[in-house]
């Protein structure tokens, strides 16, 4: 079971209080940080001092760090356009050394789009299937050769198709609930399906719907990782919990119903349900940033459990 640290800097965070938790991330075991891709903060969190770009933060950190993925849960495809979000993409794994991932989903926030002027279109599922086309259409291209596309939202015409990323095949994660096209989507471009935020059981379901879908379309269910996105609060005591959970608004035991929260114990067992279902990875949204230690008791006695 791979364990991954995923931020949601939109909340709260500077460039320096990201690369703190990354390399905290690299030395301490984990297999990758990722983080959102949001300009706007969500609920009652102030925000400051304000957003950060995704893309621009991973570059930072591919300066900055050695061993850990790094990647996107998920980038927006309202905020990028595809032949940019490639160059973008492909940069970071050159600075990275062959260390990104790219999550990619169709965006659905419009509150910041309104407050930063990016246009919120309507048919954001079918922006999507194009964007995954041509981005991945322009990696796989051979040096010397063209791609074109000429599609409903996109025209690329001649592209040289450059940079390249430093990795044969940028693994590319897709996620989501939806029942019929979401995972149609998976199969055709995934390496990766993430499912935020989910029930056992839902999850579950999900997951089953994308390996059907894979071998609808030629592939094996078993191509595809399949991995869940969860809060986490853990603590060695009730009360270590309950400072944790006080810490980022919530409750314990609507985190622990829908989320890993609880002692090292608790969580190890939680975790390994979701693994019987077919989870191989769990990203762990870390929403309080300052707390490193939150970060070394996961390590010492979760992860430990679990290797």
């Amino acid at each position: 079971m791979d364990l991954r640290i995923f931020t949601e800097p939109q909340q709260g965070a500077t460039y320096d209080t990201l690369l703190t938790v990354a390399k905290a991330t690299e030395d301490l075991g984990f297999d990758a940080f990722f983080r959102s891709d949001h300009y706007l903060r969500m609920g009652s969190a102030d925000g400051l001092p304000g957003p950060t770009d995704a893309w621009i933060t991973l570059a930072g950190l591919a300066r900055e760090t050695k061993r850990i993925r790094l990647g996107t849960l998920m980038t927006a495809g309202t905020f990028r356009l595809p032949g940019v979000l490639a160059i973008q993409v492909a940069q970071v794994d050159q600075m990275s050394g062959g260390r990104v991932e790219l999550g990619l989903g169709a965006g659905w926030f419009e509150e910041e789009h309104k407050a930063y002027g990016i246009p919120f279109p309507k048919e954001k599922f079918a922006r999507l299937e194009e964007q995954l086309e041509i981005v991945t259409g322009l990696w796989a291209t051979e040096i010397g050769q063209t791609y074109s596309h000429d599609g409903k939202h996109y025209q690329l015409a001649d592209s040289p198709a450059l940079p390249k990323p430093a990795q044969a095949k940028v693994p590319v994660l897709i996620g989501g609930h939806g029942a019929t096209r979401t995972p149609r989507l998976a199969a055709q471009y995934a390496d990766e399906f993430n499912i935020p935020f989910a029930s056992i059981e839902d999850s579950e379901r999900q997951f089953g719907r994308v390996r059907a879908a894979a071998e609808r379309a030629g592939r094996k269910g078993s191509d595809l990782v399949y991995s869940s996105a969860l809060v986490v609060c853990v603590g060695k005591d009730d009360a270590e919990v309950a400072r944790r959970a006080a810490a980022i608004g919530r409750d314990v035991d609507e985190l622990k119903a829908n989320g890993l929260a609880g002692s090292p114990a608790e969580v190890v067992d939680k975790i390994g349900r979701y693994e019987a279902i077919g989870a191989s990875r769990i990203y762990l949204q870390c929403l309080d940033l300052a707390d490193l230690d939150h970060l070394e008791i996961i390590s010492s006695q979760v992860q430990s459990q679990l290797s």
